[in-house]
C-alpha cells in the first residue's frame, strides 16, 4: 500500500468505530467548516483544511512521500527523536522500515488535539448527560487543553523525520475508536454485575495481560470489587481527559462505574466523591489495543512487517 492509502485507511476504520452517529458527525464537520468559512483570507491560507474533511485532527502524515509503497512498519505508542533516530540506525542495518507509525500525535496532529474532543459531547449524551451541560463543560474544558497544547514544541520529531528522511504518521483518535468500541461491546455483551466483573474482564484481555507483567495492569482505584457496577461509561477516546465537572451529571445518569485510561489527581478525587467505582485500565495497555485491533484490519489484504517499539507489542486476532 501507498502511504496515502494507509493514511486513508485509518481515517476510514476511525469513522466506522466513531461513537457518534452520522448526522452527529456531520454536525461536528459542519461546525468545522462554519468556522474556516468566518476567518480572514490570510489565516484561511495556513488553515488545516484536513479537518474540512474528517474529525481526526490530531491523525496526519507527518514526513514522508505520500506516494511511497510500505512494506515495512515500526510502530510505537511515542514517537520522539530517539525512536526516529532508531528508525534510522535499524535501516542502516537493512531492516528496510518504510514508515514510522506513532499513536500519540506530535506536530501539527498535537496542536490540533483538542479538536477532536468535541466527540466527547456526544459520548456524554448517550450516556444521559444534559446535551446543553455537556456542550457548556466541554467547551470550558476544550478551551483549557488548547492553552496548555498551544506553548509545546510540537514539531521536535517531525522535524527530525524529515532531517533523517524517515516517513513518519501518527494514529490517535481512530485507534483510540476502535478500543473504545471494542470495550463497550464487551461490557453491552458480558453484562458485568459487581466492579470486581468489569475489572477481571480486562484482566482476559492479552494487551492487559501483558501490562500485568509489567506491574501497570488494570486497577480498580476506587470502589471496592463487592460494589454493583451498574452503568458502565467506558471513557477511551477523544483526545484527553474531558471536564472534572462532568461526574455529578454521569452519577445522576445512573452511571455506576467508570472504565477508563486514566485520570489526574483532579478529576479522580471529583469522580470519587460521586462514589462512583472507578477502573484504571492502563493506559498504554488501552492504546496497545486500539492500535492492534486497526492494525488487524490493516493487515487483512497487505502482510506488512511490523516492528513495534517504544511500549507496543504486538497482538493479532
Amino acid at each position: 500500500m501507498k502511504l496515502q492509502e494507509i493514511y486513508e485507511f485509518v481515517i476510514k476504520k476511525g469513522l466506522e468505530k466513531d461513537p457518534r452517529k452520522k448526522k452527529e458527525l456531520k454536525d461536528e464537520l459542519g461546525r468545522v467548516r462554519r468556522e474556516y468559512k468566518a476567518l480572514r483570507r490570510q489565516d484561511k491560507k495556513y488553515y488545516d483544511k484536513e479537518k474540512l474533511r474528517h474529525p481526526f485532527a490530531d491523525t496526519r502524515i507527518l514526513c514522508g512521500d505520500v506516494k511511497k509503497t510500505i512494506r515495512t512498519i515500526m510502530v510505537g505508542i511515542d514517537i520522539e527523536v530517539s525512536e526516529i533516530l532508531m528508525a534510522y540506525l535499524l535501516n542502516e542495518k537493512g531492516a528496510g522500515i518504510d514508515l514510522v507509525m506513532s499513536h500519540h500525535p506530535s506536530g501539527k496532529a498535537l496542536a490540533g488535539l483538542h479538536y477532536v474532543m468535541h466527540v466527547q459531547t456526544d459520548i456524554l449524551k448517550h450516556a444521559g448527560v444534559d446535551t446543553d451541560v455537556a456542550k457548556s463543560l466541554m467547551k470550558e474544558r476544550i478551551e483549557e487543553v488548547a492553552r496548555r497544547i498551544l506553548p509545546r514544541n510540537h514539531q521536535r520529531a517531525a522535524d527530525s523525520a524529515r532531517l533523517m528522511d524517515v516517513p513518519l504518521m501518527c494514529v490517535h483518535t481512530p485507534a483510540d475508536n476502535h478500543v473504545a468500541h471494542f470495550l463497550q461491546k464487551l461490557y453491552e455483551r458480558k453484562k458485568p454485575k459487581k466492579a470486581g466483573d468489569v475489572l477481571h474482564l480486562l484482566k482476559a484481555i492479552p494487551e492487559y495481560q501483558n501490562a500485568m507483567q509489567n506491574g501497570t495492569g488494570p486497577r480498580l482505584i476506587a470502589g471496592k470489587e463487592k460494589n454493583k457496577a451498574g452503568k458502565i461509561f467506558v471513557d477511551m477516546t477523544g483526545g484527553t481527559e474531558g471536564s472534572h465537572k462532568i461526574f455529578a451529571r454521569l452519577s445522576q445518569a445512573g452511571v455506576g462505574t467508570i472504565v477508563a485510561m486514566h485520570l489526574d489527581d483532579v478529576h479522580f478525587k471529583a469522580a470519587k466523591a460521586e462514589f462512583l467505582n472507578i477502573v484504571i485500565a492502563s493506559h498504554i495497555a488501552s492504546d496497545n489495543l486500539g492500535l492492534n485491533l486497526i492494525l488487524d484490519e490493516l493487515t487483512k489484504s497487505t502482510n506488512f512487517n511490523i516492528i513495534p517499539c517504544s511500549g507496543f507489542v504486538r497482538v493479532k486476532r
